[in-house]
């Protein structure tokens, strides 16, 4: 999909199947199942979906999900499904080899967003993305790199330990232009130092949002938080400082891993701001997978 001179493509890594304690924390089950029903184990489905984006001569990917380097447990623990093969399929789907990846922009370290920054090899790990560099925030790499007894189960340094070794991650000290058309900007709460994605092209407004809102309904409900927010009263804040953008300039939001809603704008409804699918998005909503079963109506 074009936007102006901006190109961009949704691209999945799979299907995870959590308990919703974790995405959903405190908000009551009879809320959030009007988003999504569990299942009949009390699991409900969250996407990996990852970006493409073409700039300035620039081919881009924002966050690699879980990875290739799970083993049949792990991925057992997780409920991974990979109708389509996993990330790099997709991309090879796409017609893009992982060696023309220039710049991958991990969002933060979470082992879901950046598991697929390496693979193994001949028993060691290398770059997925051998002619990439990988972009994340000075603070999130801190973070990760002396995790405390809440992170050490995300933060794993196989994802982002050989590349800072390699001289292959570049560290950000905040808010960071990568072209004309796409910033880094930080966007914390989730983690310290979790970045999210600016796109804009010709008056065209768009964020991959990440973790800063799981779930659509966690950028619309501001109060509606994760049990994996490190910073929760400073995601609320970051939330009602994005809406605000959001609804000015009728901007496309991107969730990882929302399955009902990929791509949304915030409009107000009622009284209250709604998370609206995107009838223009629809083309590049369509080849991602879709996990059964999900109700479709708002909180």
């Amino acid at each position: 999909m074009h936007k102006g001179e901006l190109e961009f493509q949704l691209v999945s890594d799979g299907i995870v199947w959590v308990d919703p304690g974790g995405p959903f924390g405190l908000v009551p089950r009879v809320l959030y199942r009007r988003i999504v029903e569990p299942n009949q184990n009390h699991l409900i489905p969250q996407t990996l979906t990852c970006m493409l984006v073409r700039s300035e001569g620039k081919t881009i990917l924002i966050d690699t999900g879980l990875g290739p380097k799970l083993d049949q447990k792990e991925a057992k623990n997780w409920g991974l499904v990979r109708p389509g093969g996993g990330l790099v399929n997709g991309l090879q789907g796409l017609g893009v080899s992982p060696s023309e990846i220039d710049l991958v922009l991990c969002t933060h370290l979470h082992a879901d967003h950046c598991g697929g920054n390496t693979r193994l090899e001949s028993g060691g790990l290398v770059p997925t993305f051998p002619n990439a560099t990988y972009l994340v925030q000075r603070m999130e790499w801190a973070d990760a790199s002396h995790p405390d007894a809440r992170t050490r189960g995300t933060y794993f340094s196989e994802n982002f330990g050989p590349l800072v070794a390699d001289g292959r991650m570049r560290l950000l000290h905040g808010d960071q232009p990568i072209t004309r058309h796409v910033r880094c900007v930080v966007t914390p709460g989730h983690t310290r130092g979790h970045q999210s994605v600016l796109l804009e092209s010709e008056g065209w407004y768009g964020l991959f949002v990440s973790d800063m809102a799981t779930f659509s309904v966690h950028m619309a409900r501001a109060g509606w938080l994760t049990a994996f927010d490190v910073e929760p009263l400073e995601n609320i804040r970051t939330k009602q400082r994005w809406q605000r953008w959001a609804v000015e300039r009728d901007a496309w939001l991107f969730f990882i891993h929302d399955p009902v809603k990929p791509v949304a704008r915030l409009q107000e409804q009622d009284g209250r701001l709604e998370a609206i699918l995107i009838d223009e998005a629809q083309p590049i909503i369509d080849p991602l997978p879709t996990p059964q079963p999900i109700l479709e109506s708002g909180a």
